[in-house]
């Protein structure tokens, strides 16, 4: 292991535990004790002796540096514990809806880089034609438009009015391939706007006008010569969007009732169930960590130029 990686570990490492750190903090600080509100759950009349009880058996009773120690310890060996709610293992509850929520996060991503890609495409070969104001409309619309919303009215018009699929129950369509077109429309627009902007610096470009004077099409000279600008553009806009992701999933998961990951922590927020959160956070944060130290890595290799 060369200097640098082991340095660029280290980063990792230390900023993942701030931010775990951090959160672990936060959470507990969250109103409300998550033994009251489980015996006020489960209609059981709580008393000193039980609520003690339960405190010890979940740890909640050690010093808080001890709580994080134990836990620490635990995440990074896979022993995530118990959940206080349902009393099932957190990371055999994870593994379970994880493959919904995957589904929906990357098949989106994959849709809105794919399609904001081509869409940037055209718009930088047309300015001001029908691609262009597309993409504009589409960037605004997921800046305008609450998701929960767009959701919302799909559900709407797709379930109510045109009666195409079950809003009370359903199947692939209505867990997967809908969420995803959700958190494919609020990526669309920006991933097509950043490439068009990497297709457009290459139209201002001397070898472009040296292409067009050799006799190549505009549509085959920006292609060649601008592609990898625009992929070089899209790939730095890619990070915040993936880091995005995260936040698009939980809101598509809520709407279309999917039983993913975030649709489980919606309700270990409500039940103060810790042991459920701070798995996610962490998890979450380490994602985050890594997609920004991976985008900035792919576009130091297309372009060695950066810094």
């Amino acid at each position: 292991m060369t200097a640098a990686t082991a340095q660029l570990l280290g980063r990792l490492a230390l900023s993942w535990l701030a931010v775990v750190a951090a959160a672990f903090v936060l959470v507990r600080l969250m109103p409300s004790d998550p033994v009251e509100v489980f015996l006020a759950h489960v209609n059981v009349r709580s008393g000193p002796e039980i609520v003690a009880a339960y405190r010890a058996q979940w740890g909640l009773d050690e010093p808080l540096a001890a709580q994080f120690l134990h836990w620490l310890g635990g995440f990074v060996t896979f022993d995530w514990g118990v959940s206080f709610e349902t009393g099932r293992p957190v990371a055999a509850d994870f593994a379970a809806r994880l493959p919904y929520s995957a589904a929906i996060g990357f098949g989106g991503m994959v849709l809105a880089v794919t399609g904001g890609f081509a869409l940037g495409f055209f718009a930088a070969h047309r300015p001001g034609g029908l691609a262009d104001a597309l993409s504009r409309g589409l960037a605004v619309a997921g800046q305008a438009l609450p998701a929960f919303a767009a959701g919302l009215v799909l559900l709407w018009v797709l379930g109510v009015q045109l009666r195409w699929i079950d809003v009370f129950g359903g199947g692939s369509v209505e867990r997967v391939l809908l969420p995803t077109l959700l958190v494919a429309f609020f990526s669309l627009g920006p991933m097509s706007r950043l490439t068009r902007a990497g297709f457009a610096e290459v139209k201002r470009s001397p070898y472009y006008r040296t292409a067009l004077a050799k006799g190549r099409s505009q549509a085959g000279a920006l292609w060649h010569h601008g592609r990898a600008a625009g992929v070089l553009t899209l790939v730095a806009g890619l990070a915040p969007e993936l880091a995005w992701i995260i936040g698009g999933t939980a809101v598509a998961e809520i709407v279309f009732g999917v039983p993913g990951v975030s649709e489980r922590v919606v309700q270990a927020v409500n039940h103060r169930d810790y042991a459920i959160l701070q798995p996610y956070i962490a998890l979450v944060a380490l994602w985050v960590a890594l997609v920004l130290q991976g985008a900035r890595i792919l576009r130091r290799t297309l372009d060695p130029r950066l810094p």
